[in-house]
């Protein structure tokens, strides 16, 4: 292990709140407080200049245009080979890195591809979770992406497992983080009260749930599971019960999985069960009101069917609001139904409807999951997860 300062590049697929972003920006702040000298490089698209939130980390944005009705395999080619111009530029100018790190496929294809041809000494990629591509482009993209970096790294226990089953190549734990001093809860009842009126919710019971609609999130399950609960949780509470479903920016294709939700969203308003006030999804959100929205929510719903570890879950749990997540194994590394969440079968919408209806009419339940949630996010520290990517790009170099 090395203890001088390291130069280090972080790569990333986008510039908006998606996971892999957040856990790039996060890590490379962390890494700076340490004293290492950390870049940032991320794919952009026009009108977007940087990050959903700013940094004083250096970065870099490689443009690339949006192309109506282009082929999802074409997008990704094309993506790759932006990164690998751009990377060959900034090499034959002199610019050097001791580690460069990707946190998805694109960039990690574009950085094999220059070790490959020895532009560049090693590739770090860390598979935060595999996904279940069908497009041939992307099935060629992650399964690369996965067996040929130098440094494999996950953030659970459970994708360590996974790699090592399905693919037969051995990874680093890492955990993610929370920056506590960032997600707090309200400083009081009056604050939150102020919050919730800024954002318009102050007469609602408001279900929040982050990440937009697509298939790993379950967002056709979770409308249901809400629309059937919703005259219990009017009746429970007394105020008109809002779902609030934030987030959305993804380079993947969900349209038909989109389409699905607007179909069922659409029978919902046309029998009744739903009124269209019950719905609001406000799309990517920056960070200070991805905040605002959990300090909002009354439960944050998370019933995913799979994550690679769920940093929204720490974000609500640092921020005081209760969780509804999906009992898979993922969360069950560390949540704990009835203590820090209540955990359901992510294919139970009922199961769903009642977990959310229970934390909002049980004040005794939502204060327990309150007290073991900010546990929780107290043991998960992007220090430490900084400290450990240092050492295991020391062993590296």
């Amino acid at each position: 292990m090395t203890r001088r300062a390291l130069r280090i590049s972080l790569f990333t697929y986008s510039t908006r709140p998606r996971g892999g972003v957040v856990h790039s920006l996060q890590l490379a702040e962390a890494l700076v407080a340490l004293g290492h000298h950390v870049h940032l490089f991320a794919l952009a698209k026009p009108g977007r200049p940087g990050f959903f939130r700013s940094t004083a980390v250096p970065a870099s944005f490689i443009p690339v245009e949006e192309r109506d009705d282009e082929p999802l395999e074409e997008r990704v080619l094309r993506y790759t080979d932006a990164y690998v111009r751009h990377l060959e530029r900034e090499i034959a100018g002199g610019t050097r890195y001791d580690v460069y790190h990707a946190q998805d496929c694109l960039s990690a294809n574009a950085l094999l591809r220059l070790r490959d041809g020895g532009r560049v000494p090693a590739v770090v990629r860390t598979v935060h979770h595999v996904d279940d591509f069908t497009t041939p482009a992307l099935v060629r993209c992650q399964r690369d992406s996965i067996l040929r970096p130098d440094v494999r790294l996950v953030v659970s226990a459970y994708w360590q497992r996974r790699l090592a089953e399905e693919f037969g190549v051995g990874a680093h734990l890492v955990h993610n983080g929370v920056d506590r001093r960032r997600y707090t809860p309200p400083a009081s009842a009056a604050a939150r009260a102020a919050i919730r009126a800024a954002l318009g919710v102050d007469a609602s019971t408001v279900v929040l749930s982050v990440g937009g609609v697509e298939p790993r999130k379950n967002s056709i399950a979770l409308l249901r599971a809400f629309a059937r609960a919703r005259p219990r949780l009017a009746k429970a509470t007394g105020r008109q019960p809002l779902l609030v479903i934030a987030g959305g920016a993804t380079l993947l294709d969900h349209h038909t999985y989109r389409e699905a939700f607007e179909e069922e969203l659409a029978r919902l308003l046309r029998e009744g069960v739903l009124e269209p006030s019950d719905l609001w999804r406000p799309g990517p959100v920056d960070d200070d009101t991805l905040l605002a929205l959990y300090r909002a929510a009354d439960v944050f719903a998370f019933p995913s069917v799979k994550e690679g570890w769920g940093l929204s879950v720490l974000e609500a749990q640092a921020c005081g609001t209760p969780v509804v997540a999906s009992d898979i194994p993922v969360f069950r590394e560390y949540l704990v139904d009835g203590v820090n969440a209540v955990l359901v079968p992510p294919d139970d919408e009922g199961a769903l409807g009642s977990a959310l209806l229970r934390v909002v009419s049980d004040p005794a339940l939502a204060t327990r999951l309150r007290e073991g949630g900010f546990a929780t996010a107290s043991r998960y520290d992007w220090r430490a997860s900084a400290e450990r990517h240092a050492a295991l790009y020391g062993e590296l170099v």
